[in-house]
C-alpha cells in the first residue's frame, strides 16, 4: 500500500504524529518542536489521553493518537477475554475520546471503530493481546485513509490559489498544509506562504511554517496582531484555516483568531476557505462547547513569564467564525457554501 505521507515535511510523517510499537506510544512533542525535537513516551492509554490533554500533539494528531492509544490499551489488557477484555476497552476508548472536550465527538467515532474490531474478536474467543496488531494496523489504515482524504481537500484548495500566489494561515492545519504544497508543486504554482504565530502555543510559528519551510516553500511568520495590515501590504490572495468543528449551520469553531483573520480578510475583500468536513453531530452552532484553557499559559510566552504578579488572563482555545464570513468549506467532496452543508452530506463518492 503507498503511504500517503510520501514527501510531506519532517513533522507529517506518520512515525513523528502518533506511533504505536512495542507497548508504547511514541508521540513527537509538538509543544517544543522545532526548537527541540523529543517525544513523549506513553506506556499506557491513560497516558495518551494525558498527553492529548496537554497538547503535546495538536491538530489533527490527538485523533491518530487516540487511535494508536486503542491498540496500546489492548497490551496493556493481556490475557483478558470476553466481557472482560471488552468493558477494558470500552472504558479506554472514553478515556481517550474525551481528552478534550470540543472534539469529543469526532473522538468518539474513531475509537468506537475500534471497539467494534474489539467486540467481533473477542466473540471469536481472542484474548487482548491478540488485538494489539489489528489495532495498530487499524490506526495505520486511519491516518493513511486520512491523508489519501487530504490529498483531494488540498487540490480543491489548490484550485483556489492563483499562480505564484499568497496564502494567509491561521494555526496549523496540519495534512492539508503538507498535501496542499505537494499539489501546488505537481502545478509549478510558485506559491508563498505567510503564517500567523498562533499563541500561546505558536502553532503557525513552529508547526506550519516548519512544514512549508521542510517543502521548498517561501514562508514568513507573523505575529498575531498583524494580519490586517499584512493582508494589504504583502497582497494576500487566500486565507485558509483547518477547523475543530465545522457546523451543519455554516459556523467555523477554530484557533481562536480565526474569526478576527477571517474579519479582516472580508474588509479586504479577500477569499477565506475553510478545509474539513461538516459535523452532522452539530447541527448548530448551540452545541458546540469552547474549551478554556489554563490562564497562564497566556501570561508567557514558551515557558517564560511576561506578566507582573496580580494580572490575570482568559484563554478560549477557540473562537466561532459565522458563515457570512467564509467563501467555501473544501470538503474531499468539492466545495460548499457554508449556507449549503446539507449537499455535502447528499454528495456521491467521487464528485
Amino acid at each position: 500500500m503507498r503511504r500517503a505521507d510520501e514527501g510531506m515535511g519532517f513533522l507529517l510523517r506518520y512515525e513523528n504524529v502518533a506511533w504505536y510499537e512495542d507497548g508504547m506510544v511514541r508521540i513527537l512533542d509538538r509543544r517544543i518542536y522545532p526548537v527541540k525535537i523529543e517525544y513523549v513516551i506513553c506506556r499506557t492509554h491513560g497516558e495518551v489521553a494525558q498527553a492529548i490533554a496537554d497538547m503535546v500533539t495538536q491538530s489533527g494528531g490527538p485523533y491518530t493518537a487516540a487511535a494508536m492509544g486503542m491498540a496500546l490499551a489492548a497490551y496493556e489488557a493481556g490475557d483478558m477475554a470476553g466481557d472482560q477484555l471488552i468493558s477494558y476497552m470500552e472504558n479506554a476508548a472514553y478515556t481517550l475520546s474525551h481528552a478534550r472536550p470540543t472534539t469529543v465527538t469526532k473522538m468518539v467515532q474513531i475509537v468506537n471503530r475500534a471497539l467494534e474490531l474489539v467486540r467481533e474478536q473477542a466473540g471469536l474467543g481472542k484474548c487482548a493481546r491478540e488485538l494489539v496488531e489489528p489495532l495498530q494496523n487499524y490506526a495505520f489504515q486511519y491516518i493513511n485513509n486520512n491523508y489519501l482524504k487530504y490529498e483531494k481537500i488540498g487540490s480543491y484548495l489548490a484550485d483556489r490559489i492563483p499562480q505564484g500566489g499568497t496564502i494567509l494561515t491561521q494555526c496549523f492545519a496540519e495534512t492539508i498544509i503538507g498535501t496542499l504544497i505537494r499539489e501546488c508543486h505537481k502545478r509549478n504554482n510558485d506559491i508563498k506562504m505567510i503564517c500567523a504565530e498562533t499563541r500561546p502555543y505558536f502553532q503557525g510559528a513552529r508547526l506550519t511554517a516548519s512544514v512549508a519551510c521542510d517543502m521548498g516553500v517561501d514562508v514568513a511568520v507573523i505575529t498575531d496582531n498583524m494580519p490586517g495590515f499584512i493582508m494589504k501590504e504583502k497582497r494576500v490572495d487566500v486565507f485558509t484555516s483547518a477547523a475543530d468543528v465545522i457546523t451543519m449551520d455554516g459556523y467555523v469553531v477554530n484557533k481562536v483568531g480565526t474569526f478576527q483573520i477571517a474579519l479582516a480578510a472580508a474588509y479586504h475583500n479577500i477569499p477565506y476557505f475553510v478545509t474539513g468536513t461538516p459535523n452532522p453531530a452539530h447541527q448548530t452552532i448551540d452545541s458546540v462547547k469552547i474549551e478554556y484553557r489554563d490562564p497562564k499559559l497566556v501570561m508567557e510566552s514558551m515557558g517564560t513569564k511576561v506578566t507582573m504578579d496580580g494580572v490575570n488572563a482568559y484563554y478560549p482555545a477557540f473562537d466561532i467564525t459565522p458563515p457570512k464570513l467564509c467563501n467555501g468549506v473544501v470538503t474531499d467532496f468539492g466545495v460548499f457554501s457554508p449556507y449549503c452543508l446539507g449537499e455535502y452530506l447528499k454528495a456521491p463518492k467521487g464528485i
